[in-house]
């Protein structure tokens, strides 16, 4: 029997993440999925300047910290309070679409954190007709929360996202607390929910091991 093919999933950073460093922390996920999906790995538009210190060595671009955007004139990032600005966001719109189209096709979204809120809104913009943005077969997001700011209220969040959906959120997350990520959770009919006792990281011990597979499961060919 010919192997099936892996499931190909388009993976959106959290903010102040590099591209090499969210390869490094979702390669549990990876190998947990091994077979099952194949991960591709995306990091924000922006430099995030004052992640290091004004004394850092200058690194190689795929270990310099990124964000998808910024809720404040400098280069700070809050998922909790109203922003002033949403700074960037339409460079990293750009960002997700130019991945779509050159290294997709892709069967799922995942995104962490900033990266979840950012597949929300792609996938809210897709459903709203954005070209750009064709719906995936699902998506999975882990230690999501609803983005705010004045310009995302008509674009996402107005009706429910209707594609299948997995939440991932921790307990003890004190950089999104869960009832943030259960806000999201909300705006998705049907979502299926895994908690865990740990904080703010993409876990795969076996327990959310299982639970991916048996979500991943219904979308094999």
């Amino acid at each position: 029997m010919a192997a099936r093919p892996a499931l190909r999933v388009l993976c959106l950073a959290g903010f102040r993440q590099s591209e090499r460093g969210f390869r490094e922390k979702t390669g549990a996920l990876r190998k947990a999925l091994r077979g099952r999906a194949e991960l591709v790995c995306l990091s924000g538009p922006h430099p995030v300047l004052d992640a290091a210190g004004p004394d850092a060595v200058p690194c190689p671009p795929e270990e310099q910290p990124r964000g998808w955007w910024f809720s404040e004139e400098k280069d700070v990032f809050s998922a909790l309070e109203e922003p002033t600005v949403c700074r960037g966001l339409e460079e990293a719109l750009e960002t997700v679409a130019h991945a779509l189209s050159k290294l997709g096709p892709f069967d799922g979204l995942l995104g962490f954190s900033q990266g979840a809120a950012l597949a929300a809104l792609v996938c809210s913009l897709g459903q709203a007709g954005d070209p750009r943005f064709p719906l995936p077969r699902f998506i999975i997001l882990v230690s999501g929360f609803c983005p705010r700011g004045l310009d995302l209220k008509e674009s996402i969040l107005q009706s429910p996202l209707a594609l299948p959906s997995l939440h991932v959120f921790g307990d003890t997350d004190r950089v999104i607390p869960s009832q943030e990520s259960k806000k999201l959770v909300g705006q998705f009919p049907g979502a299926i929910t895994i908690t865990h006792p740990g904080g703010h990281f993409i876990p795969a011990a076996a327990a959310q091991r299982q639970a991916y597979l048996k979500f991943l499961d219904q979308f094999a060919e």
